[in-house]
């Protein structure tokens, strides 16, 4: 075998053997010196491994991954004798390059995901969402006090308040899904967000998606939702 055969017989087989998809995603795991990171997403209602890495001493990470469509993957560490520190950092996966930086310490809540625009929106509508949530926890706590005190007046304020706060929830998830339609983070909102909302409600949101967004995976699951729904 000639030399220069060889060399290409080696550079083929480098070719061959090297990963290929549509999907870089890197990272650093900042103070990891020693674990297990999994690539994971939801199959079947069962959250399977797509991928792992080992890390020794260098907290960067990369996985190459071939993706059939936008969804919600799950970056997931397994830290060696530390099971506390196991965490989950959901992100929306898309075609291109998607970088996670985050920390050991707090995994998931220092986590900052760059590079998908699906990712951007989710992290926007998150970002409300938080607030509404932190609303909801303090006229819970009203609302347990006032219980506590007996003062009807004030029961009866605080479940109002409780039931108008549900309401501006459900209205804003629908219209940023109503915004950001031509996305697939559009009908996620509406699966993980208020899938018990009215059904007339989520079938006009759903009858505003483009085509291209009705034929994702979420937009799948959201049309199957509805007619479960009626049929009933």
């Amino acid at each position: 075998m000639t030399r220069i055969t060889y060399l290409l017989l080696v550079s083929f087989l480098i070719i061959s053997c090297s990963k290929s998809g549509n999907l870089t995603l890197t990272g650093t795991v900042k103070g990891l010196k020693k674990g297990t990171l999994y690539v994971q997403h939801i199959q079947d209602t069962a959250l399977v491994n797509i991928d792992s890495l080992e890390i020794d001493g260098e907290p960067e990470f990369e996985f190459i991954l071939d993706i059939k469509e936008p969804e919600v993957y799950y970056l997931h560490l397994s830290k060696e004798n530390e099971s506390g520190y196991d965490d989950r950092i959901p992100f929306f996966a898309e075609d291109g390059a998607i970088n996670i930086t985050t920390s050991l310490k707090n995994f998931e809540g220092f986590a900052a995901v760059i590079g998908s625009e699906n990712q951007m929106y989710w992290q926007e509508f998150q970002n409300m969402n938080k607030q509404f949530n932190d609303k909801n926890l303090d006229l819970i706590k009203g609302s347990f006090e006032a219980r506590q005190s007996g003062v009807q007046e004030d029961i009866v304020a605080y479940d109002d308040s409780l039931q108008s706060l549900v309401k501006r929830k459900y209205l804003y998830t629908g219209n940023f899904a109503s915004v950001h339609k031509d996305k697939e983070v559009a009908p996620y909102l509406l699966l993980t967000q208020i899938p018990d909302a009215a059904t007339s409600y989520l079938d006009t949101l759903y009858k505003t998606f483009p085509r291209k967004t009705k034929q994702s995976l979420y937009g799948k699951q959201v049309k199957r939702l509805l007619e479960e729904r009626k049929a009933n």
